[in-house]
């Protein structure tokens, strides 16, 4: 049974807006701390221990009962993290000593091996090309928007980008750029996770498709931003938009799954650490900041195996 939160606490209302209006996390994390600290306001109502009373053990024991009721290790690490977040704003704040959820670890949530499309279904994906409606009111801003979301398909699996890696692309290098390609050098530079700047090499497939979207952008479709990928109205295009499109395009490929953003860049790492079986390069691809984020991937059995990246990726094979 969901636990039913108890009224607020000041001290937790005044966190939520810190959270909220200082720290500006995104509507789901508040929804998530809010959930975790309704919670620990039950558990303290319940036994009659005071918030800025709560000890370590009250943590350990409370955290064991939420897990033994069915809660599943990653939701029990979400309210522990909430929990944790709290007392440590609320010591610098004044209103606790030390931070009871300090030292503790929640329990261990299986890790689930990436999904990823074989190889077939890749290749399948990326040559899929959009049908055109006979009733298209602009059949031309159709044809547009059909090489863009071609670009976009070969450059995540292409090149392994992430989606915020993507919809942050610009045409041109700037200062305040995110991300550009350098289509002379086949190079896409991108800023990852902690801001980190990294260059992955982009295939023939890659450049080809984009230069066709760059012969619409600005002309079919307007541009109204720096942005390499623009939505119809010649804005930034949202990650929401690349994912509904994406999975428009597999299900039309025929494909027999549900296909988002993170499988592609899933399917880029697997293929070509199947092929090279080098995992250090596939993490320096990747961006990833440990070498264990990487190691996943080496657990994934395909019968298919793909051609090392700019030897013989999928789609980096230059056609005679």
């Amino acid at each position: 049974m969901k636990e039913t939160a108890a009224p607020r606490d000041a001290a937790v209302a005044r966190y939520l807006e810190h959270v909220t209006v200082a720290r500006r996390l995104a509507p789901r994390s508040v929804a998530m701390i809010s959930d975790g600290l309704a919670r620990l306001e039950m558990r303290c109502g319940s036994e009659g221990v005071p918030l800025s009373a709560v000890q370590p053990h009250h943590v350990r024991t409370w955290l064991a009962r939420l897990h033994q009721g069915g809660l599943a290790p990653r939701s029990v690490a979400i309210v522990l993290s909430a929990w944790r977040g709290f007392y440590r704003w609320w010591g610098r704040e004044g209103g606790v000593a030390a931070n009871p959820a300090d030292g503790l670890k929640a329990p261990k949530a299986p890790r689930p091996l990436p999904k990823a499309l074989s190889v077939e279904q890749a290749v399948a994906l990326a040559e899929h090309r959009t049908p055109m409606r006979p009733d298209a009111p602009d059949p031309a801003r159709e044809a547009a928007l059909a090489a863009r979301d071609h670009a976009i398909i070969e450059l995540l699996y292409g090149c392994g980008l992430r989606v915020g890696e993507l919809v942050g692309l610009d045409v041109q290098p700037s200062d305040q750029a995110l991300g550009w390609l350098d289509l002379q050098d086949a190079t896409a530079h991108v800023t990852g996770k902690g801001r980190k700047r990294r260059s992955v090499p982009m295939g023939e497939a890659a450049l080809r498709a984009v230069q066709a979207w760059l012969a619409h952008r600005g002309t079919t479709v307007p541009a109204r931003d720096a942005a390499l990928f623009l939505n119809r109205q010649g804005l930034r295009l949202s990650d929401s938009q690349v994912r509904t499109r994406l999975r428009q395009a597999a299900l039309q490929a025929g494909l027999p799954t549900s296909v988002h953003p993170h499988m592609l860049r899933h399917s880029f790492a697997s293929h070509l650490l199947q092929s090279s079986g080098d995992l250090r390069a596939v993490q320096e691809l990747l961006g990833h900041a440990h070498i264990s984020t990487t190691q996943v991937y080496t657990k994934l059995d395909f019968q298919h195996l793909a051609r090392v990246y700019d030897a013989a990726h999928p789609r980096a094979k230059r056609k005679g």
